[in-house]
């Protein structure tokens, strides 16, 4: 029996709930932490720590293919989000709570992709083939979008009223948007696939991808510190260096910063389709890497701060869609879900590494060199496999004549 076409907008909604928790951990927290003494290197790693979850997100990906529903996998994640995100405000914040606020922090982004992997399941089995494309953008946006909703009104509340009721407000909202899962077609999981033979086809795709030089190529090339958008994680925690005040932040980078990186998703995807995957991926790295240039030598002022963040948002979306564009071209039309989590997995390492990097340049040195090393790095790493791309293009054309 045909399963009922989900409409690709419905993805916006169901992923924002995964992305207000990202924003509470990418904007509130590290602001909450900073003001109460916390180094920023230390309030980064925190931040980093939390966002590996994504890493891993191919290890739990098997268990959500062979047991329970959609529906119930999603509903999972959405009350392990609240449940963690509640934690959070009992947490003391001190030097003392370093590590278990960190695990609290990892456990909320592990519960956020516990939503992400049942929306995967909808994409790939219930959107239209023509409009996968679409649902793709809405995907991004969803988690962008909900980033900057997380984020603004999470720290708007947390600093006009307590954390405690940012928290609710937020958990309240998610929910809303969690209904939404309603109006997808349940997908019951099969019984008949085991754990163990799951784990086995991953290790058997990850090492069919590694025989051909592109697909290696890509892998080594998600691996790199292109367009990782990890600044925006410490935005909120080094504002006071351009005078930026707690109201500002809030807007910045949250609400606006949400439109700004949708704006980006639908820029950056129409750039993959008219000029290709390649062109829209480099272009995008060095434009993000310009930006935060910028923003190291413009004098540190309110606008320069709302300025800069708001075209990184947007230059983080592009790049954003340009990744999901480059990893599906990579996955190809053989076990999708699990090439697609692995390829995610680790095209979310430079985001965990290049966080703490950045943290660390920041007490090292200061927010100037901060960003001049991540636009250093985005640059030289784009320059280097722009040029090693034709060296593997030409290594590929003898395969293709030969066939």
């Amino acid at each position: 029996m045909p399963r009922q076409p989900t409409r690709p907008f419905y993805i916006f909604f169901l992923v924002l709930p995964s992305g207000i928790s990202n924003g509470f951990i990418a904007v509130v927290l590290p602001f909450l932490l900073t003001q109460k003494g916390f180094p920023v290197a230390t309030t980064a790693a925190i931040v980093a720590f939390g966002v590996s979850a994504n890493i891993w997100r191919f290890v739990w990906g098997p268990v959500v293919d062979i047991s329970l529903s959609t529906r119930k996998w999603y509903w999972i994640g959405l009350l392990a989000c609240i449940v963690t995100l509640l934690s959070i405000c009992f947490a003391p914040f001190s030097a003392a709570s370093y590590g278990l606020l960190s695990i609290v922090v990892f456990l909320s982004q592990v519960a956020a992709t516990f939503i992400l992997l049942p929306i995967n399941s909808i994409m790939a089995n219930t959107i239209e083939e023509e409009q996968k494309g679409i649902a793709s953008g809405w995907y991004q946006a969803g988690s962008l979008a909900g980033t900057g909703l997380g984020g603004g009104a999470g720290l708007w509340l947390a600093t006009h009223v307590n954390v405690g009721l940012s928290v609710i407000v937020l958990c309240g909202v998610s929910v809303l948007f969690g209904l939404f899962i309603l109006l997808t077609t349940d997908i019951p999981h099969d019984r008949q696939k085991k754990l163990g033979i799951q784990l086995k086809e991953m290790g058997k795709d990850l090492l069919v991808m590694l025989r051909t030089p592109l697909s290696l190529y890509v892998i080594i090339f998600l691996l790199m510190p292109v367009g990782t958008g990890a600044v925006s994680y410490l935005w909120s925690a080094i504002a006071q260096d351009w005078r930026a005040d707690a109201d500002t932040v809030a807007l910045v980078t949250g609400l606006l910063s949400g439109g700004a990186s949708a704006i980006g998703c639908l820029l950056g995807g129409w750039m993959a389709d008219r000029k290709g995957i390649w062109f829209a991926y480099f272009g995008c790295g060095l434009i993000s890497a310009m930006i935060a240039l910028c923003m190291a030598f413009l004098p540190m002022q309110p606008t320069v701060y709302i300025t800069g963040v708001l075209a990184y948002a947007i230059a983080t979306g592009m790049i954003y869609a340009a990744f999901t564009a480059l990893v599906l071209f990579a996955t190809g039309k053989k076990h999708v879900a699990t090439r697609f989590s692995l390829l995610c997995s680790l095209g979310n390492l430079p985001v965990v590494y290049m966080t703490a990097f950045n943290g660390w340049m920041h007490d090292k040195y200061d927010s100037r060199w901060m960003l001049i090393g991540e636009a250093v790095l985005g640059i030289s790493a784009v320059f280097v496999f722009m040029w090693l791309l034709r060296w593997v293009k030409n290594k590929e054309r003898p395969r293709e004549t030969s066939r």
